[in-house]
């Protein structure tokens, strides 16, 4: 952590920060595809990717009212999902996602100010993830603050 913190400082952000958390979320939690989403007014941006040909950075979705929006985005809670049930209820693109041998995700609120800015998305094969996933990867997210105020300049 104290690594991740002192790495704020640094020069070439966000992309350093970025490729901190992949390797430091890859050793801790574990992931097949790892996604940093920002709020952009009424879509979410993509701003990172560890599969830019299928999620690509800077492609928005239009985020209408979801179960899994109104979850992470407007009460700030984090989402655990941990089988093709709880992909269908949370994501509209859950076949690509099942296509891809994904089957479970983490999803983080990255909250400042009582905001929402954005997400913090791990996906796994199903039933990989578990409660302590979701509790190794919660303070993770946080890191994205500086990040995410700086694509909503």
């Amino acid at each position: 952590m104290q690594q991740l913190l002192s790495l704020l400082a640094e020069p070439n952000q966000p992309d350093r920060l970025y490729a901190a958390l992949r390797e430091v979320l890859a050793e801790t939690v574990g992931y097949k595809l790892l996604t940093f989403l920002c709020v952009d007014g009424l879509t979410m941006r993509r701003v990172y990717s560890t599969l830019p040909e299928t999620y690509p950075v800077s492609a928005s979705k239009r985020m209408g009212p979801t179960a899994w929006g109104e979850k992470v985005l407007q009460n700030k809670e984090p989402f655990l999902g941990t089988d093709m049930d709880a992909m269908s209820w949370a994501f509209f693109d859950h076949e690509l996602i099942a296509s891809l041998g994904l089957g479970s995700a983490i999803t983080v609120p990255v909250v400042y100010n009582g905001e929402a800015l954005g997400s913090m998305n791990l996906l796994h094969e199903e039933h990989f993830y578990q409660p302590r996933h979701l509790e190794l990867a919660l303070p993770f997210a946080q890191f994205l603050i500086p990040a995410f105020l700086g694509h909503q300049r």
